[in-house]
């Protein structure tokens, strides 16, 4: 299939002129480790990789990439819990001093929480997705009584509001709450619009989006 081609050649890109520049960059993430100072939670839409937006050299951030950036709450039931394993990799192992949850415009995800059109599906044809963004409902209901389940601006205070419910959750990881307390950890929101190529933070004391400076 010509996808894998396209792979390849890039590869052979990368070969030919990225390692070589970064040559020395390898060399010492291999002799030392990595040690990135921040994590990145982001949303695996192929439009927005967070390496490319931050322009970040290998080893510099670390990154969990999910359906529509969530996290779901710290729980210790049965299950394989691959973004909680992140968090506590980054945490406890890493000693990362930051943590971005990173939204994004026009994320199918928060779509599909905010139009519950995937509910009562089986999984591997829209279960999995709808179990996933139910981690948005209490979210979902509180933008729907403000600007209803359709257009673009329910869309976006949707997809704005999902940064708030991982940033939420985050905190309900003991180790996580405890290092923000004691000051060696710090929480951020991050949006981007992808039809503006605008990176928005979330301001703490206002609750807002404001474009980054």
């Amino acid at each position: 299939m010509p996808e894998f081609t396209e792979l390849l050649r890039g590869y052979h890109r990368f070969r030919a002129d990225g390692y070589p520049e970064q040559k020395e960059r390898y060399d010492q993430l291999v002799a030392e480790g990595q040690h990135p100072k921040l994590m990145i939670i982001g949303c695996s839409d192929s439009r927005v990789d967070p390496a490319q937006i931050f322009d970040v050299d290998p080893g510099e951030i670390f990154v969990v990439r999910n359906v529509a950036a969530l996290v779901p709450p710290f729980e210790t039931t049965p299950g394989q819990h691959g973004v909680s394993a992140a968090v506590e990799f980054a945490v406890n192992f890493l000693e990362v001093r930051q943590i971005v949850v990173m939204g994004h415009g026009m994320c199918g995800g928060c779509k599909a929480a905010l139009s519950r059109d995937l509910h009562g599906s089986a999984p591997g044809e829209g279960g999995f997705i709808a179990n996933w963004v139910n981690l948005l409902d209490d979210a979902r209901d509180e933008v729907v009584a403000k600007h209803g389940c359709e257009g673009e601006t329910a869309e976006r205070a949707m997809e704005m509001a999902a940064v708030g419910v991982s940033l939420e959750n985050l905190r309900s990881f003991p180790n996580v709450r405890a290092r923000e307390e004691e000051g060696s950890l710090k929480l951020r929101g991050g949006f981007f619009s992808i039809a503006e190529g605008v990176l928005y933070v979330l301001d703490e004391e206002t609750g807002q989006f404001q474009p980054a400076k």
